[in-house]
This record gives C-alpha cells, structure tokens and sequence, in this order.
C-alpha cells in the first residue's frame, strides 16, 4: 500500500511509501510464486527454425549484410545532398596529400596511398553501418604495416646503403625492395581481411571491450611517438636506416642524432615553414569552425606551393632536397597477393585487424550516439574485411577509421558515406595532447592511469605489436585483480527504513545487536574465495579457529584442574588410612577425621562442583566469545559463484555453526541461485531457509529467532539451577 504526504507546497512534496509483508526466505517466495513454464524445443527443431529461410527473413539477412538497401531508397535528397557534398569536397581536396604521406609510413610508393584511399572507401559505402565515419588510412596502422614490411623486406636484404648516390644500380636495388615491401603490405592486407572476415561471421562484434579507453589512448599516444621519431629524419633531411621492432624508437633516435652535422639546411627550412602553416591553420579551423563554411584545406595548399618552389627553384638538384619523384598515373590491374608471406606476418595480421576495427567502432559509436542511430559492430568487422581483402588485389594496405578525417566530415555537414574517398593524416599535435591523461587518471583511477602507462610505455619500447599484445594482457589481469581485491564492508540500518549502507562512511547508521550484515562488491569464485573468508573474519570480528582452539585450550585446563584435584583427594584419603594402621588413640582419630572430612566435604564439593556439566565455568567454555548470534552475506554485488566458491560458502556456514554463530544470505539474484543449485549448495532441505530475498528480511528472521532462542535459553537455565538446588 503507498502513500503520498502531501504538503501545501508541492516543491517540498516528499514520497514515503509503507509496505506490510510477510518476511520471505528464498523457500517460502518460491512457493507464493508461479514460474513460467518453458517449453523446451528439441535440438532438431531449433536447427530447424534457426535454418528455415523464409521471405521475411531473407529480406532481414539481406538488409543486415548490405545496409546501403535500406537507407539509399529513403535517402532525403534535398536535405542531406548539399551538406554530403560540401563534406565531401572539403574531406577530398586533402585526399592527395595525407595518402602520400601515409604510404610513406607504411614504407611503400607514394602511390599506393592513393589506391588505398580509393577501393576500400568506395567497398564501405556498401556494407558499412555508421554513416558518419570517414574510411582510409590511418597513421597507427600504416606504421604497423610499414613495420612489417620493414621486417620482412629489410634494406641489408638488397644491398642498400642510405647514401646520396643515385646511380641506376642503386635504383634497381630500390625498386626491388619496394615491390617486395608492396607485396608484403598486400599480403597483411589479406589476411587481416579475412581475420576481421571471420570475426564479423562468427558475431565477434564484442572482442573491442577488451581494449579500453586508457589502454588505446596510451597506444595511439606512443604511436605518435613512433610517428614523429620516423618523420625526424625526412625533417632534417639524414638518410639514415629505418628501424622496426623492440627499441626501434630507440634506435631511430640514435641514429638521427648520430649524423645531426649532416643536417640539410634547405630541408629543415622548407619542414619548419610547411609546420607552421599547418599549425597556424589547424588552430584557425579549431577555433572558427562554427564560422568557417569549410575548413582550410592547409595541406593542400602547402603541396601545391611547395611543388612550385621545389620545381622553380630545382630544391632537389641545388639543395639536396628530397621530393617523391614521379607518381603513375591510372590503377594497376588486380593480382593475387603473395600468399608466401602469410603465415610469418599471422600474428601482425591479428594485432592489425584488432587494433583498426578498434578505432572504427570506437568513432562509430560516437557518432551513432550523437546522432541518433545504432552500428552493428560484427557488421562493421564485415565491412572492413571486405575491403581490406578485396582491396588487397590491387595492392592497397590497411584501411580503418581516421579520427581527424571523420571529424571533419561530421562537421562539415556530412550525413551519410560518400563516394569521395578523404585521406588525413593523424593530428600528431592532439595526439600528443593525450598526455594530459596523465593528470587526468592520476585524479580519477589510479589502475586505469597503470594501463595507459602500460599501454604506451610498452609499445614505445617494444614496438606497436608486441606493445598491444603487453598492454592486453595487462588490463585482462587488473581485471582480475580487482576482482581478487574488492571492497569489504559491514553494513548497518538507515534507522526506520529497510535501506542499509557502509557504518564507516555514514554517522546515522547504525548495526543491529548481536547481528553482522557483511558485503563484498565482487563475484565469489576461485581467485578471490581465501580473501573472502580472510574479510569476513576480520570484518565482523570472529575468527571460528580461534575460537575453536581457545575453547579446547581452555578444557583442557579444565580437565587437568579436575585431575589436580582428584589426586589430592586420594592422597588425603590414604593418609587418613595410614594414620589409623599406626594405632593413634581413637578419640584423636575421630576428631582428626572429623576435621579431616570437615575440610575435605569442602573439596569435594567443589570437586564435585567443577564435574559437573553443569557448572558455570564449564558453561561458559561451551558459549559464543562474542555477543554476535548471526551474520548476514549480502550477495547482491555478486555475479556468479563457481564450484570453490559453492564449497567455500558451505564451509563458512559450517564452521560458525561450530561456535553458535547462525550464517544466512540475503539479496541473492537468480543466476546465483541457479549457481548454487547446480553445485548442489542446497543438498540439505535446510539451506535454503538461509537465503532472504533482501537484507531486512534477514535482519527480522535474526532478530525473531534470536529471541526465541533467548526465551529457551532462560528455561533451560531455570530448570538447570532448580536441579542443582534439589542436589544440594
């Protein structure tokens, strides 16, 4: 029954609501209630109805495997197509520009940036899910194929030593080693492909939970580190080898610093005007992007300029300045990868797939969000396997989402996938803004800042790779750990309600008499079930061992008093005997005896006394050391219970049962007690009267049973000293 207190002013309206109920136990609430009955399909059937195809359902499967069929009919011609349009031209006119310079990240021509900003762009407009995300390369895994592509095609492999010299052996030996790095960067294209291929199938949609914000903050952050490392050299115009692998950061550093005299002057001059105008830029977009139209296509802009001073003033010829040279015009035809090179780049493949659909369902997300709309995840894994492994035959490298790009086509306008294909190269300067995460988890999560600390010190150092891997295995055991290492607490009563919070942190509550209500935020299985027990002992202050070994201590000083006095005894006795076999005079003898027995009456009355199973020493060894009667397990935090836990829970009940202290859970969800019941946790009628639907219910069951038990007590103590006074 509710009831609403009104008050004259309805601002200050406060709910109360008074509900009378009987107190159930998990027993007595299954019997007032009526379960559902289930009907159970043999397997046959449900392969059956999972495989029947009907019209309704081929046109479901239809949609799900090409979402362009959906919206493209509904698609709002006169709303949407100016602002897909303007997104797409100021997404475009970057294009060029970004995709040469992540081709060279990836340690292939120029132009195979270009491809790749092409095919796997026009494959997403199909099967891709969000509509706001920009695809293409991306400077993360460009640096991760160019890893690999490092790795398996190093230059000792041609002959090739970084020099000035240009001489048409030198270019053959450059042109062979780029073909086999192209092949290589396909071959990893493929097979990441597939992976994500598979994955997406197979409805692996959730395997990006597992790379947290802090732990892909922390790896894009070291990214940018390996990005700006292998850029130094270009900057200041050193040709020196390029690293891949553990302490490839380290290495790329020395080596620059190594032939820092043979800084090309002109190079440095044109790298630091090209900085500064794109800077300059960035930060006009970022402030004015409300009042811009469109963004300023800076890089655009410092291309064609520096083309034609590159061109007029013959920079390469006269200053020794390097220039990409000359880009092929029209696509290659397809070709089938080098299916060779597969099962040594297997692993890279792995890292590779999981890291892009990462950043894909992580802006998509956003997005979607923002906007109003759902993604699939398994469908976005569908979509980019697709494009990576078809892309691949015509010798593209992995594509994902760019977070720059996808910004700046949200921004502009864009509404749904275009055709236009926009390349942007990562925004090293916000990237490395991601270093005031730092101070920003120091304040909020310790464990989450170990993550990122993690996350990015291992990839610097061990390479992106191996740094994923590390930073992976590292946030799965901080899961682990918090669940090993929860938080304890004993709860008491707000007074008058049936809510109960932690008595440390709140003056008002306050506990029962003679009752522990004890909480562990985590799940109880075989990680964390010896520091449950440990935390419940420690909490409420009852040890059942100790109390155990107190009590056998103290009887056996109980009985060894009782054979102390016992001996006594028979020694009085037999000196008695012996003083009447030396013929003392009789009357001596009697008054001797007399006060003999007068003295020993006393001694074995108290003999007696400590003999008996009932006296009150021995009562009080057979009593609780402490006044607690019950201790509640508030098991609403928990999750699941496995097999140690079931069995540890059995033996905490029974071993304060051993000491009178009565254990009872409270708050237990279904799936709980579907645990339990299958671990045969309840294989004693009994056990489930332990179980309370809430806290309170189990609170007035102690509170109703501890004065029952109270009332008997005081009988049977009456009746004990009525007994001892008949004896004496």
């Amino acid at each position: 029954m509710e009831d609403v207190s009104e008050h004259e002013d309805c601002s200050t309206q406060t709910l109360k609501y008074c509900v009378e109920r009987p107190v159930f136990n998990h027993e007595s609430l299954e019997e007032s209630l009526h379960v559902k009955e289930k009907k159970s399909q043999p397997l046959i059937q449900k392969l059956a109805h999972y495989f029947r195809c009907s019209a309704k359902k081929a046109k479901s499967h239809l949609y799900s495997f090409l979402p362009i069929l959906k919206w493209l009919p509904r698609y709002p011609v006169k709303e949407y197509m100016l602002g897909d349009i303007i997104s797409g031209l100021s997404t475009g006119v970057m294009q060029l520009p970004q995709g040469l310079a992540y081709a060279l990240l990836a340690a292939v021509p120029p132009v195979f940036g270009l491809y790749s900003s092409f095919y796997p762009v026009f494959l997403y407009t199909f099967f891709g899910t969000s509509r706001h995300i920009s695809i293409g390369t991306f400077a993360v895994i460009s640096l991760m194929i160019g890893g690999v592509a490092v790795r398996m095609a190093p230059d000792e492999m041609f002959n090739i030593m970084e020099t000035n010299s240009t001489n048409d052996t030198d270019l053959k030996k450059y042109a062979a080693r780029d073909d086999m790095r192209v092949k290589v960067a396909a071959a990893v294209t493929l097979l990441t492909g597939l992976i994500q291929l598979c994955l997406g199938i197979l409805r692996f949609g959730f395997v990006a939970i597992y790379l947290t914000e802090p732990l892909v903050r922390g790896f894009t952050t070291a990214a940018a580190v390996h990005v700006f490392t292998s850029q130094l050299k270009y900057l200041l115009g050193i040709k020196t080898k390029r690293y891949s692998g553990p302490l490839s950061v380290i290495y790329s550093i020395i080596a620059v610093l190594s032939d820092i005299t043979e800084t090309n002057i002109a190079a440095l001059i044109v790298g630091a005007i090209c900085i500064v105008l794109l800077l300059c830029a960035k930060e006009i977009n970022d402030r004015f992007k409300t009042k811009l139209p469109v963004p300023i296509p800076m890089e655009i802009i410092v291309v064609i300029i520096g083309t034609g001073v590159s061109s007029g003033m013959n920079l390469s010829g006269s200053y020794g300045v390097q220039v990409v040279g000359n880009i092929p015009t029209g696509f290659r035809p397809p070709s089938v990868p080098d299916l060779s090179f597969l099962p040594a780049v297997f692993m890279d493949a792995v890292a590779i797939a999981i890291v892009g659909f990462s950043m894909t369902i992580s802006m998509a997300k956003i997005f979607a969000l923002k906007h109003g709309y759902t993604v699939n995840g398994s469908q976005e894994l569908i979509a980019l396997g697709i494009c990576n492994s078809a892309s691949s035959f015509f010798q593209t490298f992995v594509i994902t989402c760019s977070m720059s790009r996808s910004l700046v086509q949200e921004s502009t306008g864009g509404k749904t996938q275009t055709v236009l294909a926009a390349i942007v190269m990562v925004n090293l300067k916000g990237m490395f803004k991601q270093f005031a995460d730092i101070a920003y988890f120091w304040r909020t999560s310790k464990i989450e800042l170990t993550i990122w600390l993690i996350a990015f010190l291992a990839s610097v150092i061990l390479g992106l790779d191996y740094g994923l891997l590390v930073a992976v295995a590292f946030a799965v055991i901080t899961v682990v750990y918090r669940t090993q290492s929860p938080q304890y607490r004993i709860l008491g009563q707000i007074p008058n309600t049936d809510m109960y919070c932690d008595v440390d942190k709140y003056e008002e509550v306050k506990e029962f008499p003679g009752i522990k209500i004890f909480q562990a935020n985590s799940s109880l299985y075989f990680a964390n079930s010896d520091l449950y027990v440990s935390a419940l002992r420690k909490k409420t202050g009852i040890d059942p061992c100790a109390v155990l070994t107190a009590r056998k201590k103290a009887m056996k000083r109980h009985v060894k008093r009782m054979n102390a006095v016992k001996e006594q005894k028979t020694t009085t006795v037999l000196k008695l005997r012996n003083d009447v076999q030396t013929g003392v005079q009789h009357e001596l003898m009697n008054n001797e005896i007399s006060s003999e027995l007068a003295v020993n009456g006393k001694n074995v009355s108290r003999d007696s006394k400590l003999l008996d199973p009932s006296s009150k020493e021995l009562e009080l060894f057979m009593q609780p050391s402490t006044d607690v009667h019950s201790i509640i397990l508030d098991l609403t935090p928990v999750n699941f219970i496995d097999s140690v836990g079931a069995k540890t829970l059995i033996s905490i009940i029974k071993e304060y049962e051993e000491i009178n202290v009565s254990m009872y859970m409270a708050g237990c969800s279904g799936p709980v007690v579907e645990d339990l019941n299958r671990l045969n946790f309840f294989e004693k009628a009994n056990k489930r009267d332990l179980i309370f639907h809430s806290i309170h219910d189990a609170v007035l069951s102690c509170q109703f049973k501890a004065s029952v038990t109270g009332r008997h007590h005081v009988e049977d103590q009456g009746l004990v000293d009525a007994d001892r006074e008949s004896q004496v």
